[in-house]
């Protein structure tokens, strides 16, 4: 995953899937679908899936960055921003796989 130019959240919700907009440095637009927000320690981080033309994801590819809203504004747009530390980044791709992991085994029951 590469670093972006733009990472202003554009959120639109349809058919209440909550999807994001995400410019790329080589001037691209990949549209996202928002598999969840969450946190670690003091962060808050959001879980993308990115979508193809089509609207889906056929290789199950997330892209997991910090995620921030402002709390004196709720109208301003939340900002995503891209985690370059690989300790941190480690981190919270552990926390996302339990997450998942938890949800996987709420299913079953």
């Amino acid at each position: 995953m590469g670093k972006y130019a733009k990472r202003e959240l554009r959120a639109t919700e349809a058919d209440e899937e909550m999807t994001v907009s995400i410019d790329l440095e080589d001037g691209s637009t990949v549209n996202c679908a928002v598999v969840t927000i969450f946190d670690v320690g003091e962060n808050d981080y959001i879980a993308l899936l990115p979508l193809d033309e089509k609207g889906e994801n056929q290789d199950g590819e997330v892209w997991i960055y910090r995620y921030q809203e402002n709390p004196e504004d709720p109208n301003e747009e939340p900002l995503i921003d891209y985690i370059d530390d690989d300790d941190e980044y480690e981190r919270v791709s552990d926390a996302f796989d339990e997450l998942l992991d938890d949800a996987e085994f709420d299913e079953l029951l």
